[in-house]
């Protein structure tokens, strides 16, 4: 069989038995294509049932030198795993070259983050002379204190939150529930806006148990939280391009860059996997080399 038969099989197949739109259909055929040119290059006459894993391991290294982006590696990869599915499922070969090609990883950007002075200056500049300045003081502390999404602090409840045990109850992704430490800072800022704001709104029936109130007495929404991150960070002269979601990052960076253990850090921001907390561990090197002095066995010079 020669490439040109099978691409026309293969196409058969994802119209047919996959059931694909017109353009996925088009990206795994320039898939396949963009191979079999490599090949004609790399090594003439070989045909899609003669391709072995050093001529993938090969292709894919390509992709590397040429600067090919590692989404779009991952893209081919994948193209070509189901090129060569559809020739094992027609028993066309029996054995796939592609069972141990792994999909390069995609690079991860760390997100952007705030250092302490740069929360502290932007809680500061929030004008508690206004009837929600506090409400805004007391979203803020709440966001880095308790590493919080943003679905997740506006549909935060007052019946939610233990003062006396210091923890409140988050439902997050999938409406799954957990318990978050909340520290003393943004309890006092909560307890402000509820006892000298919120205790003064008209409230919408529904909303009575909803902490953080709009001007109309309904839930806050996402956007108006944006808003006021974005207000508050220009006001601060802070130029990084920050979102709610900054506040988290940084709640999680503060903890692990002080040594806190990942998994409890996992635990906190409601990740399913500890691979998305590893984002996190983005140290710098004197934290590191910090942590070798103090708890490797041979770091000291003369140590036997």
């Amino acid at each position: 069989m020669d490439w040109q038969s099978a691409r026309k099989g293969f196409k058969q197949y994802l119209i047919l038995e996959k059931s694909l739109s017109a353009n996925s259909i088009s990206a795994y055929q320039h898939d396949v294509i963009y191979f079999e040119n490599f090949l004609e290059g790399s090594d003439p006459g070989t045909g899609p049932l003669t391709v072995e894993y050093k001529h993938l391991l090969s292709f894919v290294e390509s992709l590397t030198r040429a600067g090919v982006a590692s989404a779009s590696q991952a893209r081919m990869v994948s193209g070509l795993r189901a090129f060569y599915k559809y020739l094992l499922l027609e028993d066309i070969i029996v054995n796939d070259p592609t069972q141990f090609l792994e999909l390069p990883r995609k690079a991860r950007k760390l997100p952007e983050v705030l250092g302490l002075q740069e929360i502290n200056k932007m809680i500061d500049s929030i004008d508690l002379s206004k009837p929600l300045g506090h409400r805004d003081k007391a979203i803020l502390e709440t966001l880095f204190s308790c590493g919080l999404r943003v679905s997740e602090l506006v549909g935060l409840n007052i019946s939610e939150i233990y003062v006396k045990d210091e923890f409140i109850k988050v439902r997050g992704k999938g409406n799954k529930e957990r318990l978050v430490p909340i520290g003393g800072a943004a309890l006092k800022a909560i307890n402000i806006y509820i006892d000298t704001v919120r205790v003064h709104q008209k409230m919408q029936k529904k909303h009575t148990d909803t902490l953080f109130l709009n001007h109309l007495g309904g839930s806050l929404s996402r956007v108006s939280v944006f808003k006021i991150i974005k207000f508050l960070a220009a006001k601060s002269g802070i130029r990084k391009s920050i979102s709610p979601h900054t506040f988290r990052h940084s709640f999680a960076t503060c903890l692990v860059e002080g040594g806190a253990d990942l998994r409890a850090v996992q635990q906190m921001l409601g990740h399913e996997s500890i691979t998305t907390t590893e984002i996190y561990t983005h140290l710098d090197k004197k934290f590191l080399k910090e942590t070798i002095a103090l708890y490797h066995p041979r770091a000291k010079a003369g140590n036997r």
